[in-house]
């Protein structure tokens, strides 16, 4: 089988849409999207979109969640229970650093990897044979460092069809130019940490009801906490609150492009 590991950023929806055009050898048998349920309105108008179109291109797109990062992390914080954290900055006693992050393996690989399970037919716990299933994955040639070598488990291959043909993420906007698509909007959740300056900024400008989501959301993490973590936490790497951050409104730096440390190809892609 082959799967298909969907982000609905500029290049995983590029390798779709290439595969729908037979640009490959062969099609993913299904296309898979982890839904974080705290992605932009955009990202979700754009998934519908896609939805129906590669479904017209014979490859089906399959919806998944582990559950909603946003409430599951509000719940957490309050009750000091169990979460998969975000990468959230923390300072304590005058020092800052970058937690551990949990979420992109439970909320995103986790949940692809259970619905890869199911369409196989397989149980949990099940064992399916080794190299059952491709994982195409969405990675650009730019972006090759955050290429693995072998999968999560041994059922899996992975993939880079984009890699492959040495496309970059510019590489990726100019076909979906060529081919009359418009370029999607960069899958994340609206609170990651990981946000640069110039997406905040434009959160902020276009669409403020996420960013105020965003500060509303950062407060209850920063009075709660998290179960075992020392320290105040913080969506912003200066480890300041989001609504008193600096975002060079008056200038905004276009070679910050964010998402530097995501590993995976699972988000942002």
């Amino acid at each position: 089988m082959n799967i298909l590991s969907l982000g609905a950023g500029v290049q995983s929806t590029t390798l779709l849409l290439m595969a729908g055009h037979g640009e490959f050898e062969t099609k993913p048998d299904y296309a898979i999207f982890a839904d974080t349920g705290w992605e932009p309105q955009a990202t979700y108008e754009h998934l519908e979109w896609l939805e129906r179109e590669s479904t017209k291109l014979g490859i089906p797109v399959i919806r998944t969640a582990k559950g909603n990062i946003h409430d599951d992390l509000i719940s957490g914080s309050r009750n000091q229970s169990r979460t998969a954290n975000m990468p959230f900055y923390v300072e304590h006693d005058g020092e800052k650093a970058i937690i551990p992050r949990g979420c992109t393996g439970e909320y995103k690989i986790e949940a692809v990897n259970k619905k890869v399970r199911e369409l196989l037919g397989y149980q949990k716990r099940q064992r399916i044979p080794p190299k059952s299933v491709t994982k195409w994955m969405g990675i650009s040639s730019d972006e090759i460092y955050r290429a693995k070598t072998t999968g999560v488990n041994a059922w899996e291959v992975l993939r880079y069809p984009l890699i492959e043909k040495g496309m970059s993420r510019l590489d990726c906007m100019n076909w979906l130019a060529r081919n009359g698509y418009n370029v999607p909007p960069k899958s994340a959740c609206i609170g990651c940490p990981f946000h640069s300056d110039r997406t905040w900024l434009e959160m902020k400008r276009n669409d403020p009801e996420a960013f105020k989501e965003a500060v509303e959301f950062e407060r209850v993490i920063h009075q709660h906490g998290l179960r075992g973590m020392k320290g105040k936490l913080y969506l912003h790497k200066s480890c300041r609150p989001l609504d008193q951050v600096n975002l060079n409104e008056d200038q905004m730096d276009m070679f910050d492009d964010g998402f530097l440390n995501e590993c995976d190809g699972m988000c942002g892609v």
